[in-house]
């Protein structure tokens, strides 16, 4: 090939190129978040809800936001890829919810939280939604024993032994890593 001829080939092979390269990314910016590029976006949140809270008058400073995108980037995700889980963290419950889970520190080894297992999550999350119900119509009381009876079934029911719900129930009142699995748990059950 000739010089001319291959530069006329690029000259008309750029435009297509550039193209395939916006379409790849525009592709990459859409897919779904990773596990690790959810821990990542909630890295990058906290550090940004931090510079935002400064904000006066709604509007960031320059030297705010290229802090905020200084956050971001030392996340690991671009900003474009930040602003894209962003918008579907935002209407999506589940990918909310994941991104708690990532958010949140681990809970402590050898700790009950630690020892729950995803399938215990989500019986936890199936009993909690049916005794909520009669924990609501208590009001505060004790529950009689029909009520008592009633709640137990509901957590049998899930395959959960009451002993173990009641373990899980204390622990996830101290432990944020188990309440964000567990509210994951709930968030993919009212899918």
């Amino acid at each position: 090939m000739t010089a001319a001829a291959l530069s006329a080939f690029l000259i008309t092979a750029a435009p297509a190129l550039a193209q395939e390269a916006e379409a790849s990314a525009a592709a990459a910016t859409a897919a779904a978040p990773t596990d690790a590029e959810l821990a990542q976006f909630a890295a990058a949140m906290t550090k940004v809800k931090a510079v935002s809270a400064a904000v006066q008058n709604g509007a960031p400073t320059a030297e705010q936001q290229a802090e905020m995108a200084g956050a971001v980037q030392n996340s690991g995700l671009t900003v474009e890829r930040f602003n894209a889980i962003s918008a579907a963290v935002a209407g999506d419950r589940v990918l909310q919810a994941r991104a708690a889970v990532a958010g949140a520190a681990p809970s402590a080894p050898g700790s009950i939280g630690a020892g729950v297992t995803d399938a215990e999550a989500a019986q936890f999350a199936t009993a909690m939604a049916e005794i909520s119900g009669v924990a609501r119509a208590l009001n505060g009381a004790q529950p009689n024993a029909e009520q008592q009876a009633q709640m137990a079934a509901a957590i049998t029911k899930v395959g959960l032994e009451i002993e173990r719900f009641n373990a899980i129930s204390a622990a996830s009142a101290q432990d944020e890593h188990l309440q964000a699995r567990i509210a994951l748990a709930q968030a993919r059950q009212a899918e």
